[in-house]
């Protein structure tokens, strides 16, 4: 008996354990602006009709949990010059964005960059007390080499690489080196489809399920729909993207929490908690 009762609170107390090791994150989906431009498939999907409209929105993530508040990329500020070209409607600074989940600019305590676009990391300088997570190639290329005569600066903006240069030289700043590594414990970050010279998407387990933050990793969901690469210029290697995406599907149990970086139906597929913020459940 006495054997009995001890193998049942050994049984317990290595349930307990786990359960207490299992990440509890819950993932959020931010809005901040849209833009008016008619955007057709085919600007974002290889091959996509151009009788197709598509709306387009500029996001950040939040993943909240484990006493942290880990932004997948920060956004812009709408004073850049590369808006302009996107005709952005319906903005606000990504701070006040994330201010609608309750948080202050200071409480967000890590920013997870997908890749140095100006539209993702333009922002940055808005989350004071956040480190900063991105991968080693990525970070190199975009404050060095992408400067030099015929090398591609396209998307990359001269005040970001000068603020993110002030961030690593104070300590803010990790470089990933390479793919599938596990950054926080239950984030892990993948790279493969090159949509910057080595771009990255996240993995977020939440305890229930696995989502995939894929960022520009996918544009829109067309792409992920009929597995297309990225309309020419949003990757460096389009087989390699397809294959990123038939990877992400192997990460989850439903194809629905794989979450793309621009297309509004984020929206629609997820229950809203706050105007312009779906929660991914």
């Amino acid at each position: 008996m006495k054997k009995i009762l001890l193998l049942s609170l050994l049984i317990l107390n290595a349930g307990f354990y786990a359960s207490a090791q299992t990440p509890g994150y819950k993932v959020y989906a931010i809005k901040f602006a849209g833009t008016s431009y008619p955007f057709t498939a085919a600007d974002w999907s290889k091959g996509g009709p151009k009788t197709d409209s598509v709306k387009i929105n500029f996001m950040v993530w939040l993943v909240k949990g484990n006493g942290r508040n880990i932004l997948v990329d920060a956004g812009f500020l709408n004073d850049i010059e590369d808006a302009k070209e996107f005709k952005v409607i319906n903005y606000t600074r990504p701070d006040s964005a994330v201010a609608k989940l309750g948080l202050k600019p200071g409480d967000i305590t890590d920013i997870i960059f997908s890749h140095p676009h100006w539209d993702h990391i333009d922002g940055v300088g808005l989350f004071p007390n956040a480190h900063i997570w991105i991968q080693k190639e990525d970070f190199n290329y975009f404050v060095s080499t992408a400067w030099q005569k015929g090398q591609n600066n396209g998307g990359f903006n001269k005040r970001d690489v000068r603020t993110m240069v002030d961030l690593n030289i104070a300590g803010r700043v990790t470089l990933v080196d390479g793919d599938d590594k596990e950054i926080i414990p239950g984030i892990k970050v993948f790279t493969g489809s090159r949509h910057t010279f080595n771009s990255q998407y996240v993995l977020v387990n939440t305890g229930v399920n696995n989502i995939v933050l894929a960022s520009d990793n996918i544009w829109i969901y067309y792409s992920l729909d009929h597995m297309v690469p990225a309309s020419d210029g949003g990757t460096l290697d389009p087989a390699g993207y397809v294959k990123a995406m038939q990877r992400m599907k192997t990460m989850v149990k439903d194809v629905k929490y794989i979450i793309p970086g621009h297309d509004a139906k984020v929206f629609l597929k997820f229950p809203a908690v706050a105007d312009g913020v779906a929660e991914i459940k």
